[in-house]
């Protein structure tokens, strides 16, 4: 089955078959870059997709050569900040990151700022070889926003985070694979396929397992080993009680 949301000018688009809904930032003329209510769009597709029955696994790229380069400018210079703190507060921004759902960013080509911070919320990323990444705030005058800072401190150190925020320099997709910032590499031509195969893998497994496992890793972050464990064991404990483990009365029953 294929959903297609919008008309082919939409500015986010949400298509769902075989379990993956796949959401299309859609202004290749601009790069993806964020302006009017797409942002609003991008985050309301993210939800559809957590709260749709027909979807398993959330894909995220972009449209023409690039997947997203973060704000449009020429709406930053007209934006009240009044009506920035509204929209902060009203509409929170970390959908992608506190979702049940997994969600796979498909790194297209260049990618920036918010954009970038929107890739780093995913939990796995593909990126191609020549995809341009850049935190690109410092040399517009602006901060570490939607969490750049913690998202990139979590995923390759605090040295390589201040590198990459403090310089804003761009770095290749291959040298954000080799940092850490990508799991996969992919070549332009097998970057739809490469994705998608790995979207169905997910799609195959329990998915209060992958909600739960999401969870863990998020909270576990943060707190002592101990703790973790423990939280572990409650979890397995009920997961079997509710009979949620696949062949678990059998096993349970011959130890």
């Amino acid at each position: 089955m294929v959903d297609t949301e919008a008309e082919p000018e939409a500015t986010v688009r949400y298509d769902v078959a075989d379990g993956i809904a796949t959401i299309t930032l859609n202004r290749p003329e601009r790069l993806n870059a964020f302006a009017g209510d797409m942002h609003s769009r991008y985050l309301a597709a993210l939800r559809r997709g957590d709260t749709d029955p027909e979807v398993r696994v959330v894909v995220v790229t972009g449209a023409g050569r690039a997947f997203c380069a973060g704000a449009d400018f020429t709406r930053l210079e007209t934006l009240e900040i009044a009506e920035v703190r509204r929209n902060a507060v009203a509409e929170p921004r970390d959908v992608a990151f506190r979702m049940g759902k997994p969600v796979i960013a498909a790194v297209n080509g260049a990618v920036a700022g918010m954009g970038l911070a929107h890739a780093l919320m995913a939990d796995v990323r593909f990126t191609v070889p020549v995809a341009k990444w850049t935190t690109a705030f410092a040399k517009v005058g602006l901060v570490a926003e939607l969490g750049t800072a913690w998202l990139l401190t979590n995923l390759v150190g605090t040295g390589r985070a201040l590198d990459l925020l403090l310089s804003a320099r761009p770095i290749s997709g291959a040298d954000a694979y080799g940092y850490g910032l990508a799991q996969f590499l992919s070549e332009p031509e097998t970057l739809v396929s490469d994705v998608r195969a790995y979207a169905r893998t997910l799609a195959g497994n329990d998915p209060d397992a992958l909600r739960e496992i999401r969870e863990q890793v998020r909270l576990d972050a943060s707190r002592p080993f101990a703790d973790a464990m423990a939280d572990g064991y409650e979890r397995v404990f009920t997961a079997l009680e509710r009979g949620r483990f696949r062949g678990a009365r059998t096993r349970v029953r011959g130890t």
